[in-house]
């Protein structure tokens, strides 16, 4: 674990390519099973929709949940756009997670994954 301060201090180039990945990388380290995939939205927008793949973990729920995540992997966080995901990943990394957030968010995520796509790519996390 690191202070929000020590964090400031040494963020750089490195560090702000590294907290963000990619819809192309993310789905292959998930069908790898090298990244763990954390929805962070409230409860009620979790029921109106989710995606099929990846944990439910509010934010609001995220300090007293910590123990459900997986430290051997890289978690990735999520929400429609990247705010939360944004504030979640940062959270993390102060807890000493290797935590990025999708850059593309959630709406980018269903997008992508749609039609053929999305029965191919279900069919490849299955095997």
């Amino acid at each position: 674990m690191i202070s929000f301060d020590e964090y400031l201090k040494g963020f750089d180039y490195d560090e702000r390519k590294e907290m963000k990945i990619s819809l192309p990388k993310l789905l292959e380290g998930y069908k790898n099973g090298e990244i763990e995939l954390i929805d962070i939205r409230f409860n009620e927008e979790y029921e109106a929709w989710h995606v099929g793949i990846g944990k439910h973990i509010p934010l609001n729920e995220l300090p007293d949940r910590l123990d459900e995540i997986d430290k051997n992997k890289i978690v990735v966080t999520m929400c429609p756009h990247y705010d939360r995901a944004s504030i979640a990943r940062h959270y993390l990394k102060l807890k000493g997670f290797r935590a990025k957030y999708l850059v593309e968010g959630m709406l980018g995520l269903v997008d992508y994954l749609r039609g053929d796509k999305a029965r191919d790519y279900i069919k490849e996390v299955k095997k």
